[in-house]
């Protein structure tokens, strides 16, 4: 069933072919003789209609492994995803990596590095505009919860948010049963009809089941809801370490994919070929501390694993990573989202979801998110690899140059180091002491504040035209009246 091998390119892999084979086939026992729990009158006369054994008094769905297999087969193997005016942005698959921010943090951090508050509406904004600038980043999401904003469209306010300033792709979620239906109206919005929004998909929906085994009735309307209106579906399968998962790292995989193959069944058997990535937001438990890291290192080898059975079953894949659980812009959030992010890539995770994010997915931090720029910069520099040819290999210049020359002023140095080296931006310090100490001393906290400052003083967004503008405040005020909140335009 492979699909995609690793050939030229720095890479990661934990298992052998035979292992993931047998993961796939523990995952196909699981589904076919455990069960996974519905909680959707819908869903289970949909699977039941479609040859599942099902158990309408504990809504349990059990999966004939046939069924499994063709709706794998039935998936894409990549997507291609377009901006927000339907030009094509990216595609999703084989070993490509993308990168953007964390999503749904409850506070941020303030700009003095240690007091936190409820993120707002005005905060999401700040987000997106950054994220609009910063080129290390290609996607946005929605990244914070608005406190300020009714909860009933907060998951649709966001959307709105994003779509009004970024041209950037947007990963959302709906956290409601008609929650998709509504962002679908938004997207409609500014693509003038549904046929549009679905040919050229701009917005990726994230939808989560309970571990272990598990969806409720929310996220499996929104999976029935999307493939029904052909929005790609991102699942997110979020295994706990030793407390909603196995304490085993593999049998934390095997949970991953029942869960992830259980959703992506419905998903395809109401609409075939509907577009899905395999995504996941593995954590630990600390049994020391009671609480749940994202950036443990076992979380992130889960996703590379993860990572490897999806590129078996030929599918986009997504993780959390290139975040950090320290509570402040440390060292801590500095290992922790250098080291999450390049396994991630390393793995070929399509999409790596987690910069600017502290706290356990909790806490957004705007200077983070431009110092985490960085580290991604450097990431896709590794990923790029190395080219190896004639005028690489520089046998000529070695001639030219001779023992103890100067490679300073050569031609070949002019032309080739603006394309081997990444280069850094301003937060990132590489001077000499003195020129350091002349500067102020600045730590690389002061200097992403001061970035921060700079970009949201100086960058405008990329605003929709006017006429666009008003169609999606018109969507939103029309899905707010219906919800029957107000909210601000």
């Amino acid at each position: 069933m492979a699909k995609f091998t690793f050939e030229k390119m720095p890479r990661l892999i934990f298992l052998t072919p035979q292992e993931v084979e047998r993961v796939h086939e523990e995952a196909l026992k699981v589904l076919e003789n455990v069960g996974v729990y519905f909680d959707s009158e819908e869903a289970l006369k949909i699977l039941e209609e479609a040859g599942c054994k099902v158990d309408k008094e504990k809504k349990i769905v059990k999966f004939p492994p046939s069924l499994v297999v063709e709706s794998i087969e039935a998936a894409p193997e990549t997507i291609a995803i377009f901006d927000r005016d339907g030009e094509f942005y990216a595609e999703l698959g084989n070993n490509t990596n993308y990168f953007d921010p964390g999503s749904a943090a409850i506070r941020v951090l303030l700009d003095d590095g240690i007091t936190v508050r409820d993120s707002t509406s005005a905060d999401m904004k700040a987000v997106v505009k950054i994220t609009d600038f910063l080129s290390q980043i290609d996607f946005q999401t929605t990244a914070l919860v608005c406190s300020d904003i009714p909860y009933e469209v907060g998951d649709l306010y966001r959307l709105y948010l994003v779509m009004k300033e970024s041209k950037k792709p947007v990963t959302a979620g709906a956290f409601s049963v008609p929650g998709v239906r509504w962002m679908r109206e938004l997207l409609k919005a500014v693509r003038d009809s549904y046929d549009e929004v679905e040919k050229k998909p701009y917005a990726i929906f994230t939808i989560c089941p309970s571990p272990p085994l598990k969806w409720t009735h929310i996220s499996a309307q929104n999976i029935i809801d999307c493939a029904r209106f052909g929005l790609p579906i991102e699942f997110i399968s979020m295994s706990m370490l030793g407390a909603a998962s196995p304490a085993t790292i593999i049998g934390s995989v095997v949970q991953d994919v029942a869960e992830t193959l259980s959703g992506l069944t419905l998903a395809q058997v109401v609409r075939k070929g509907i577009p899905v990535i395999y995504g996941g937001a593995p954590v630990v438990f600390d049994m020391r501390t009671g609480t749940t890291p994202m950036s443990a290192v076992e979380a992130v080898m889960i996703s590379c694993v993860c990572a490897q059975v999806a590129k078996y079953y030929g599918l986009p894949t997504h993780t959390y990573a290139a975040l950090s659980d320290a509570k402040i812009v440390d060292a801590q959030a500095g290992f922790e989202t250098a080291l999450s992010g390049i396994l991630a890539a390393l793995a070929g995770i399509n999409v790596i979801s987690g910069a600017g994010i502290l706290d356990f997915v909790g806490t957004f931090s705007l200077e983070k998110l431009v110092i985490d720029a960085e580290v991604i910069g450097m990431i896709k520099r590794v990923t790029r690899g190395i080219l190896v040819n004639e005028e690489t290999l520089a046998a000529e210049l070695f001639q030219q140059v001779g023992p103890g020359g100067d490679f300073l002023s050569t031609k070949h140095t002019r032309h080739w180091f603006k394309k081997e080296q990444y280069f850094v931006g301003p937060v990132v310090d590489r001077k000499d002491r003195a020129a350091w100490e002349q500067e102020g001393s600045k730590d690389i906290f002061r200097r992403a504040r001061e970035q921060v400052k700079a970009i949201l003083q100086s960058h405008p967004g990329t605003p929709l035209s006017q006429e666009k503008e008003h169609s999606l405040e018109a969507a939103l005020l029309a899905v707010a009246k219906e919800a029957g909140v107000e909210v601000p335009v």
